[in-house]
């Protein structure tokens, strides 16, 4: 029978310590091996408890969150779950720490109404960081010197659309690919999971280093080239007709794979559109959303590329879109970009498909 997960709790606020270590000591299957209330403290459990997951605050004393975790990535690399303000700072905060290593984010508690909605959320992640081989510090890089140049091509740009799907060091994954497409781009949807409050800062981190433009989904935005839409946190994201175009959808519903935005939501809403080049791309992830919704698409006409397990921080979504055989296409997260480009020019120049 496998050891409990040794938990360690780093946090400013002797509120929240409480709050999180009493979540940790309800569950049989854990165990609380300390709390800390900033890095110093911290950095001196790590070496004598081993724990096996760490919860992190951003905002701290002597040392903030994120140059602490952007340390510890370096000298003893283990899963962190940041537990931040929603606020407008500690949202960027947070994004940035996903961007250092962090494979989660989940929100402090706004009320005695939503602790119960955080406690669910932290103990399923603390189980999937343990349940599943992590590869910390992988998912790629934006582009940069010496690293694989963006898409370069000749003359107008493919039409089509393209959804992309990730959760767990998606952040980085996402930007990597984006970055590497031109301002020119065709249109793309993205869904990661994120909980409200944070995708707005995503979104914006990515319109900053990316060509093209990038927003947070509102809902009925004309899907057109050069700009890509992020879901929302606790929306669905699909694409819907819209005249003779295409458009944002966004709804409440029911989580799926307890997430909500779902990329099979996504995917199966793409899967139903008719006479429009499609790609479908898996990234990095926990659990197994989008797999479904890959093979919706791929049986549907579209070209699906999922990430390879080398290039993944967690081979969890494209390893089971693989395994049901969605995948047009299994590639590095560097060959990515490209890849979509052929494909929607291939499917450009395909001879129709009879229904």
């Amino acid at each position: 029978m496998p050891h409990p997960i040794k938990v360690l709790v780093v946090d400013d606020s002797a509120i929240v310590r409480k709050l999180l270590a009493d979540v940790i000591r309800g569950e049989p299957d854990m165990e609380l091996v300390g709390v800390a209330s900033d890095p110093f403290a911290a950095r001196d459990l790590i070496l004598r408890d081993r724990p096996d997951v760490l919860t992190l605050d951003i905002e701290m004393p002597r040392m903030d969150g994120i140059t602490f975790l952007r340390r510890l990535m370096v000298h003893h690399p283990l899963p962190v779950i940041v537990v931040s303000s929603v606020t407008p700072a500690g949202s960027v905060a947070s994004i940035e720490a996903l961007r250092a290593g962090a494979i989660d984010v989940i929100p402090k508690p706004g009320g005695p109404q939503s602790v119960l909605q955080v406690a669910e959320r932290l103990k399923a992640r603390i189980r999937a960081a343990r349940a599943l081989p992590m590869r910390l510090g992988a998912g790629g890089r934006p582009a940069g010197p010496g690293e694989p140049e963006g898409v370069r091509i000749a003359g107008p740009p493919p039409q089509g659309v393209v959804a992309i799907g990730a959760s767990t060091g998606g952040t980085l994954a996402i930007e990597a690919v984006l970055t590497r497409l031109p301002a020119d781009a065709p249109p793309i949807v993205i869904v990661q999971h994120m909980p409200p409050g944070f995708t707005r800062a995503f979104a914006e981190r990515l319109d900053r280093v990316c060509a093209m433009r990038v927003r947070e989904a509102a809902g009925g935005e004309a899907l057109e080239h050069g700009s890509a839409w992020v879901a929302p946190g606790g929306r669905h994201l699909s694409v819907g007709a819209s005249g003779a175009g295409l458009q944002t959808v966004l709804r409440q519903g029911p989580p799926v794979h307890h997430q909500r935005p779902a990329v099979d939501v996504l995917f199966h809403s793409m899967a139903r559109l008719d006479g429009v080049g499609r790609v479908g791309v898996l990234l990095t992830g926990m659990g197994a959303d989008g797999a479904d919704g890959l093979l919706a698409l791929r049986r549907s006409g579209a070209e699906t590329i999922a990430q390879d397990e080398a290039s993944c921080v967690v081979f969890g979504m494209p390893r089971e879109a693989i395994t049901r055989d969605a995948a047009t296409h299994v590639a590095s997260l560097d060959a990515i970009p490209r890849l979509i480009y052929e494909a929607l020019f291939r499917l450009a120049h395909a001879p129709a498909r009879s229904l």
